[in-house]
């Protein structure tokens, strides 16, 4: 099988984001299963991305995106995997594995701020409607999803006659065989985007309800993000913020070794990448209680009500007890434990296959 991953969703600054820490590790999963060859688009992604056979080509957001199977052809692929669902597809001789990672954005349709206004605007209208995912999943031999709670939604919306499999995120690195030694700070940690559906301001409340305990902002923060969030703060009675505006790994390992727990208000998710990232470190996390944090926390996770910041300050002192903390610590390690590239690499491979043997049977 000749197989070719779609790379070029890596980020150029030495940084993930959610979809480019997929990339890279579905790429490193399946790199370690059958020889492969990555499509990027800029040579900086080679720092994010494993050791392995490489093409260079125009990026996804070049105007002639939808014929890049006019370059793809000439790798003479039997089946390309992409890791978004935007990637071109006109002439391909190929088969074709499309990700849809989540349906966020048709229940809080604001976009990121970083993008260019007309960028924004075409994200609206996209929005407007689910035909646009439909066309896009159409083009698709099949589909994969990252959760069983997103594998659902695309069901009841109907976007797909495709097979639809699921291919979870997971932890860079296997789990630790139990949390980090010494005491434990009266800390929480928020990994993720300030963008309004992560409700971060509930966070916020709660740590005014929690005198003595410091929440830890590790993600990059625009000046605007930062003083509406100390205006929450100010208007709750005070909370102690610590603002990271960005962590590398080590870092984020650090902040996590020491902390109490990990949080998240989040109202919507395709996944939850940090709850992984938590709990693969023997750290607790304390959620919103959403299909979807059900599906990756399980029983490990502490939950609390959507937009109450008194039900998140409760959970976060229930961990306040020892024999609590490490309880939910040793619960998590067990069952981060079903979440690896390796696994998902192997949920994968059979999908490429079969789709790879279809097109050469045609």
């Amino acid at each position: 099988m000749r197989l070719v991953i779609d790379c070029r969703y890596i980020r150029r600054d030495g940084r993930h984001d959610g979809i480019s820490r997929y990339t890279a590790g579905i790429t490193g999963g399946l790199g370690r299963l059958v020889p492969l060859t990555m499509l990027i688009d800029d040579e900086r992604q080679l720092q994010l991305l494993p050791d392995l056979p490489w093409v260079r080509t125009r990026p996804v957001t070049h105007p002639l995106e939808p014929l890049i199977p006019r370059v793809v052809n000439r790798l003479r692929p039997d089946v390309v995997f992409s890791p978004m669902q935007t990637s071109g597809s006109i002439g391909r001789r190929y088969g074709l594995v499309l990700t849809l990672h989540d349906l966020i954005y048709y229940r809080h349709r604001t976009p990121p701020t970083e993008f260019a206004w007309w960028v924004r605007l075409l994200w609206r209208v996209a929005y407007l409607s689910y035909l646009p995912q439909r066309i896009l999943l159409a083009r698709a031999d099949e589909v994969v999803t990252v959760s069983e709670t997103v594998a659902r939604e695309i069901s009841r919306h109907r976007l797909t006659r495709r097979r639809v499999t699921v291919v979870p995120n997971a932890p860079d690195s296997p789990p630790l065989d139990e949390a980090a030694p010494g005491p434990r700070e009266r800390s929480i940690v928020y990994m993720g985007a300030f963008i309004g559906y992560k409700d971060v301001p509930t966070l916020v409340r709660a740590a005014a309800l929690l005198p003595g305990w410091t929440l830890h902002l590790a993600s990059r923060i625009s000046a605007a993000e930062r003083a509406s969030l100390e205006r929450v703060a100010a208007e709750a009675g005070g909370a102690d913020l610590l603002f990271h505006d960005g962590v590398d790994e080590a870092e984020y390992a650090a902040l996590l070794d020491s902390a109490t727990a990990l949080v998240s208000a989040s109202r919507d998710e395709g996944f939850g990448l940090p709850v992984v990232e938590a709990m693969s470190r023997g750290v607790p996390v304390v959620l919103t209680d959403i299909p979807i944090f059900r599906e990756v926390g399980g029983d490990a996770a502490l939950y609390a009500r959507v937009g109450d910041p008194a039900s998140f300050a409760a959970a976060i002192r229930r961990l306040g007890d020892a024999g609590e903390w490490r309880r939910r610590s040793v619960t998590a390690l067990a069952h981060v434990a079903t979440y690896s590239w390796d696994a998902s690499a192997s949920r994968l491979l059979p999908v490429l296959q079969r789709v790879a043997e279809r097109r050469r049977t045609r």
